[in-house]
């Protein structure tokens, strides 16, 4: 019963989108206040009823109700309830689900926290964002439905994958697709801008506290992914340039691209056509990143192995929407429209640069994870890109850009002060300094490669030019000012870690037994026996290493080699000690005989500063976002309009409203 109730919300859910994707259309054209008006209580109707959906298939992995296909084959009774609740969006057709709830959960905002938006505008956006709910409402109901049963079911479940059986999977999905399809909003204004005819810095202004909310999330997502997979998969490494990693990547630069854009252009009227662009292609590559994930071209541990007739559907619905997306672009912007005048040694051309290389990066990345694909899809053979490629295009271009961060802080609108130029001199000295002392503290592995020290020295300038730059002055209430310092100090905090872990890292591998320890560098690791747990749906062996240095133990690791019974799969955690200045990292290996394993040990300098330089920036975009309170508030002084076009049946809607 909790399944047939799940459905019919899903099924009036998708309705009532599509009526809130169609009723205002008619309300701009009839002049009618009611079908106007429709939009807002259908946008919350529609997010309740996909919210109920998404409890009711949870409510059937808590029951163990494995009459549902779904549920039998991502659950089993052993598995404990939080990753039982956690496997709703385990599977394709639970996150899909979950896909079309975080949708019409954005648009429910939009509808909620935009009264003070101009009423064409935001009409115009919720009767877009129910549209893309429809639309993915309906693909879930006919190819993704997690709510279809099977009589009779069978008396126990698969279980869900060992490899998502961990805390990451409670979190990680929900906060990737929140950012996924956050920028759905940002697709909605500027297609209502379009429409509209009504591009300026009041609609910039509009629009990006919304870009920056997704951001956010999109950031918390990769973020905890690149955490999962380094302390879950075993492998001792955080980023492995995999397609499904790279497709949560492109739209976080393009979002960054985004973002900038919109400050440019809320500021100084500046960049319109970018701010349409970039809206409309991070979106896009949101959709795409979907694709990649469910259409079965490519195999990775995080894709969903599905029929790739259901990622044909998914790739006409992509193609569908930016198809009509760029032709009313074609058709509605006007080239005409006036532009700030500004040099490029200003804050405006500096910022334009830096989004020229965040698209160049993303495209970079595009092309190096899709070519292997397409070339295999023409039957012109098997070709691979690994990380040679994209570290040898992304990594330049991700330096250059940090390399412009050192300035644009420094920069006035318009125009370059002289005295920026001698300012920049005292953070270029200390970032210098910094990378030889780093250099000189790792000589005992050998001569640094260069680099290693250019992202150094580039990383330490970007810190120091930020820190004294900013002004002493400034009140802790300044959440604007504090939140763009802390998100691009992540930046240069994360490159760092990037940089030491990256060229200082130390491994080995080795039979460890009991009277055979083993250094690393300036640690020695001695075997201290093994014990067998039962866990509440595996069995494992655990085993324990103490960790010494300079003749004193500071450190115990256990590692874990785990089976799951169910789906008859052995796992390995590795033992991690953690430390603010690098990682021991221990994978345990097959048994060699008494007493005796083998073991890959690592030792990871500087690897939590990535993760905290990424949990900075997440501070330092929530900061921002605060401080534009109250949300989405026009503002008086909008910057210089640069109208695209105009729009006749704008008056008549205007004097129904």
């Amino acid at each position: 019963m909790l399944a047939e109730l799940g459905y019919l919300s899903l099924l009036l859910a998708t309705a009532l989108s599509l009526l809130q994707g169609t009723l205002p259309w008619l309300g701009l054209t009839l002049a009618s206040p009611s079908l106007l008006g429709s939009a807002k209580p259908l946008a919350l109707l529609s997010a309740v009823l996909l919210g109920a959906a998404l409890i009711l298939l949870g409510l059937c992995f808590a029951q163990n109700d494995f009459t549902l296909i779904y549920v039998a084959q991502h659950a089993n009774s052993a598995l404990p309830l939080g990753f039982k609740l956690a496997a709703v969006w385990g599977g394709h057709e639970g996150s899909m689900l979950f896909f079309v709830f975080a949708l019409a959960l954005w648009g429910a905002l939009v509808a909620l926290c935009s009264s003070r938006v101009d009423p064409l505008i935001r009409v115009r956006v919720l009767a877009i964002m129910g549209l893309i709910v429809g639309l993915f409402g309906l693909y879930t109901l006919v190819f993704s439905s997690p709510f279809d049963r099977a009589f009779p079911g069978p008396l126990e479940g698969r279980d869900l994958n060992p490899m998502l059986q961990d805390i990451g999977l409670i979190i990680h999905p929900p906060l990737l697709y929140l950012g996924y399809v956050g920028f759905a909003v940002n697709f909605a204004f500027a297609m209502a801008a379009l429409h509209s005819g009504k591009l300026d810095g009041a609609v910039a202004h509009w629009s990006r506290p919304w870009a920056l909310g997704s951001w956010v999330f999109l950031t918390a997502g990769i973020l905890l992914g690149s955490w999962w997979a380094y302390y879950e998969l075993g492998w001792g490494g955080w980023w492995f340039w995999d397609p499904v990693e790279n497709a949560s990547l492109l739209p976080w630069l393009l979002g960054t691209a985004l973002l900038h854009a919109l400050i440019v252009c809320e500021k100084r009227g500046a960049y319109g056509h970018g701010v349409l662009l970039l809206s409309i292609f991070t979106f896009s590559l949101s959709l795409l990143g979907t694709f990649v994930v469910r259409s079965g071209v490519l195999t990775s541990v995080h894709a969903f192995a599905v029929d790739p007739d259901r990622g044909l559907t998914l790739l006409l619905l992509l193609g569908l929407l930016l198809t009509t997306a760029l032709t009313l672009f074609a058709l509605r912007a006007d080239t005409r429209a006036p532009y700030a005048h500004f040099g490029f040694w200003s804050k405006e051309g500096l910022i334009g640069a830096a989004i020229l290389l965040l698209v160049v990066a993303c495209a970079s990345v595009l092309l190096g994870t899709f070519y292997p694909m397409v070339f295999q899809s023409l039957h012109l053979g098997s070709l691979s890109v690994g990380a040679p490629y994209f570290n040898a295009i992304f990594v330049p271009l991700a330096l250059a850009l940090m390399v412009l961060m050192t300035w644009i802080p420094r920069l006035r609108w318009q125009g370059l002060k002289a005295s920026s130029l001698i300012k920049t001199a005292l953070p270029l000295l200390l970032g210098l300094l910094g990378g030889g002392l780093i250099s000189l503290w790792y000589r005992d592995q050998g001569a640094p490669s260069w680099s290693g020290i250019l992202a150094n020295v580039i990383s330490l300038w970007l810190l120091a030019s930020l820190l004294l730059n900013f002004p002493l002055k400034t009140h802790w209430r300044d959440a604007n000012r504090l939140g763009s310092l802390l998100a691009h100090l992540g930046v240069a905090v994360c490159a760092l870690g990037i940089a030491q872990v990256s060229h200082h890292s130390q491994e080995g591998g080795t039979v460890l037994g009991a009277d055979k320890p083993y250094r690393l560098g300036a640690y020695e690791f001695r075997y201290e026996g093994s014990e067998p747990l039962l866990g509440p749906n595996y069995t494992a062996e655990r085993i324990t290493l103490s960790v010494h240095k300079d003749g004193k133990e500071v450190a115990r690791i256990t590692p874990e080699r785990r089976h799951y019974s169910v789906r008859t799969m052995n796992m390995n955690e590795p033992g991690i000690e953690w430390g603010l200045f690098g990682d021991l990292y221990v994978v345990l290996g097959e048994k060699m005989g008494p007493d005796a394993y083998a073991m890959r040990l690592h030792h990871k300098p500087l690897v939590r500063w990535i993760w905290l330089g990424g949990l900075l920036m997440m501070a330092g975009g929530a900061l921002r976002l605060l401080g534009r309170r109250p949300l989405l508030v026009t503002r008086q002084r909008a910057a210089r309009p640069a109208p695209v076009s105009s729009s006749h049946q704008d008056g008549h809607a205007e004097e129904a409203l």
